[in-house]
């Protein structure tokens, strides 16, 4: 996303203002209970929470790219300053408070500006959605047992699971059950009409009903609890003390709060868009964050955080935009300016009660419902998430987490997937056995497929697999490690040690089937050596041409009814349609698979097998009798080539004459052996013409792409291969 101000009103439609009208002002009124209650957590006077939810809100929307978050002083945040202020013997409500807290505010802006340099919204993707959607749950159960003893007719809570619980426990001792059932009805009204009516704004009429109980019926004189009244006046702007503070325990505090807001906010967000279907800049949010942060300790106010529970109730209330935000500001500004007094007539259990409705919608039930279902392990992820906020709080909740993810991620990995392969008779591709019935595995070999990457957690339980599997017969073992995309040196040191192994059992092994990545990975880790003694093939079929069967390839256990019948289909397959090619596609592309293997290396590795094939050859019957039969026996762990391999490979030795001239113990001319290559390719060129016109073809293009490439290489060889042509041509014409 390009970077702008307020980037969510661009486009902006004007059949969205009445909505986010309406849902800002809902903010605004929930906000107000809200805000002064975590104020006075963070241990300023109410007043401050009401200053925190005009500039912070304003700040944060300018920069923000979710279209529907809403920013604010929030009970996270709130409670790690509050605790600051304790640990540090200050008392809440003090002028050491109200010096100390927007310096903490300062110092999270700080550290959020930094993480936003530092792109530090990457760190979100390694968190799950069991882990999310734990996180998410944990805060918002928090945040109601907070509420709780405010329904009850007590003030709110802090801390962690245990200190809520005895605080609610507390607070039930002298319950006030007017408040209980103000603070209950508005709760069932709320769900049953969010059930019945989700579109209606019946938030507003319950407010509204709660000051006219209060007007009308003087609840207050019945122990329900109001909301603090408000002297009317904006706030002012100050410059936060840095001259009075410990800079060691505030840039502390200060760090651990923008830690819990950037994975709070961040998590929220992502959650919030993934559900609601748009995309989020995390790196944008966090410099949103950072700049209501950096706005709140300039008018004196504690950190602010993004709010779950408001960003439920603008999703509640239909909000599209920031506009959102920047109505809940204004007309924040309105009631600080006008309508203070009102701010007392409203009962807390009612205000509360709207409060626990937004959050209830936020608790992820249907996410633990499916998980349990689907997946008992991310289940338990979830679980342990949620709680770990419960006991533990914000930020271990979020370490915990992550490491749990984790945790997951490794034991998966360890035990990951895996099958022995075979084959169907009378069907092309490798099949799982254990869910086949009608597959076999081939002869005298072992087939097995691992579906993940090859690492130190799993490398021992792949070893193991397949030694377990051996037989006496057992002639080849060929691994299929198309779903294996990173090897470590301890997976390297194992497949080398099982390739040992198994040579000394006189078994051949082969790596098959993966990308051409992986072949980079073993070359730079240094055992490169599998690949020049061809234990890597690009297919499992070329693996099984090489180790010397031929198709079709013979399966064990195969009734003898049902091979007969396959013999009759392919001899009347034949019979119907001859010119259909007797040769599979892996005969025709063993060059290609040196550039799948290779890499940058296999121009220079397809020379050395020149130079292999080429030191080989010692007497003139020697190479007449390769020229009718063809070199494929030459090429050790790379066999089986194709006409077009082997017609490059011709080429290629047609460039080093020189050197098999000097080579060969009987003394012949080049001429001679050029005549002979020719001869050779001559031949190929005339078989793939008659018998697989495709074929020869695809071999014309590809001598001509070779031409291309060897000139390029080395042109002056090439035109003295082009005069020799010219000079046999020449003596040909003149006989």
């Amino acid at each position: 996303m390009g970077f702008s101000l307020f980037p969510t009103l661009k486009g902006y439609k004007k059949e969205y203002l009445g909505k986010d009208i309406l849902a800002g002002i809902m903010i605004a009124a929930v906000s107000i209970p809200i805000s002064m209650g975590y104020a006075e957590v963070s241990g300023l006077p109410a007043v401050y929470g009401l200053y925190g939810s005009v500039l912070p809100i304003l700040f944060f929307a300018l920069f923000s790219t979710s279209p529907q978050f809403i920013f604010g002083v929030d009970a996270a945040p709130a409670a790690i300053a509050g605790a600051a202020l304790t640990s540090l013997g200050i008392a809440g409500g003090s002028p050491d408070a109200v010096r100390y807290v927007p310096v903490i505010s300062l110092f999270a802006g700080l550290w959020l500006l930094f993480f936003y340099f530092l792109k530090a919204g990457k760190l979100v993707t390694f968190i799950s959605t069991p882990v999310m959607g734990g996180f998410i749950s944990g805060i918002s159960l928090t945040i109601i047992l907070m509420q709780i003893p405010k329904i009850l007719g007590g003030r709110s809570g802090s801390g962690e699971l245990p200190e809520l619980v005895k605080h609610i426990w507390e607070t039930g001792r002298s319950i006030n059950w007017l408040s209980v059932a103000l603070g209950v009805g508005a709760l069932a009204i709320l769900i049953v009409s969010k059930k019945y009516m989700p579109k209606f704004p019946m938030a507003v009429i319950i407010m509204a009903a709660g000051m006219l109980a209060t007007i009308v019926f003087h609840v207050d004189d019945y122990g329900v609890t109001l909301l603090s009244k408000v002297e009317p006046g904006l706030p002012k702007l100050i410059l936060p003390d840095l001259l009075h503070v410990n800079y060691q325990h505030v840039a502390g505090r200060g760090l651990m709060i923008a830690v819990v807001i950037m994975a709070e906010t961040l998590l929220s967000e992502n959650n919030f868009a993934s559900k609601n279907g748009y995309k989020i800049d995390v790196n944008r949010e966090i410099l949103a964050c950072a700049a209501g942060n950096l706005s709140s300790a300039f008018i004196g106010s504690c950190p602010t955080n993004g709010s779950i529970s408001r960003t439920s109730m603008n999703e509640q209330f239909g909000g599209k935009t920031q506009v959102v935000s920047v109505t809940a500001a204004i007309s924040m500004v309105a009631v600080l300016l006008f309508a203070t007094g009102f701010i007392g007539y409203l009962p807390v259990p009612v205000l509360t009660a709207i409060v626990i409705s937004a959050l209830l919608n936020v608790v992820e039930w249907h996410l633990a419902v499916r998980l349990f279902r689907v997946s008992r392990k991310e289940f338990y992820i979830f679980v342990a998430a949620c709680l770990s906020v419960l006991f533990l709080g914000t930020i271990y909740g979020v370490l915990i987490g992550i490491l749990l993810t984790f945790v997951a991620v490794v034991m998966k990995e360890t035990n990951p997937p895996r099958t022995f392969l075979g084959m169907i008779p009378g069907r092309e591709g490798f099949y799982d056995l254990g869910k086949n019935h009608y597959a076999h595995p081939v002869k005298n070999t072992v087939i097995y497929r691992f579906n993940a990457s090859l690492f130190f957690a799993n490398s021992r339980i792949f070893q193991e697999d397949i030694e377990n599997n051996i037989k006496e017969d057992t002639k080849t073992v060929i691994v299929d490690a198309g779903t294996i995309t990173n090897i470590d040196i301890t997976a390297a040191d194992t497949l080398v040690m099982l390739k040992n192994s198994l040579e000394k059992k006189g078994i051949s092994f082969y790596l098959t089937e993966h990308v051409d990545t992986l072949n980079t990975q073993i070359r730079n880790l240094g055992i490169g050596n599998l690949i020049e003694e061809g234990c890597v093939r690009r297919t499992i079929t070329a693996a099984l041409l090489d180790s010397g069967l031929t198709r079709p390839f013979s399966l064990e256990e195969v009734p003898d009814e049902l091979l007969l019948a396959i013999e009759r289909k392919e001899t009347a397959k034949k019979r119907i349609a001859p010119w259909l090619p007797t040769l599979p596609a892996e005969e025709e592309n063993t060059l290609e698979e040196f550039t799948w293997a290779f890499g940058e290396d296999a121009v220079t590795m397809i020379e050395k097998k020149v130079h292999e094939v080429i030191s080989g050859l010692h007497h003139w019957p020697e190479i007449k009798e390769l020229s009718e039969s063809g070199f494929s026996s030459k090429m050790h762990a790379w066999r089986n080539l194709g006409a077009i391999d082997e017609d490059e490979l011709l080429r290629r030795m047609e460039m080093h004459l020189d050197e098999i001239s000097a080579n060969m113990e009987e003394n012949h001319s080049k001429q001679l052996l050029f005549q002979l290559i020719e001869k050779r390719r001559y031949k190929l060129a005339e078989e793939l013409r008659k018998e697989n016109p495709e074929v020869w073809e695809k071999l014309e293009k590809r001598r001509e792409n070779l031409e291309q490439q060897l000139e390029e290489q080395n042109p002056e060889l090439v035109k003295k291969l082009h005069d020799l042509e010219h000079s046999i041509k020449s003596d040909v014409d003149s006989r």
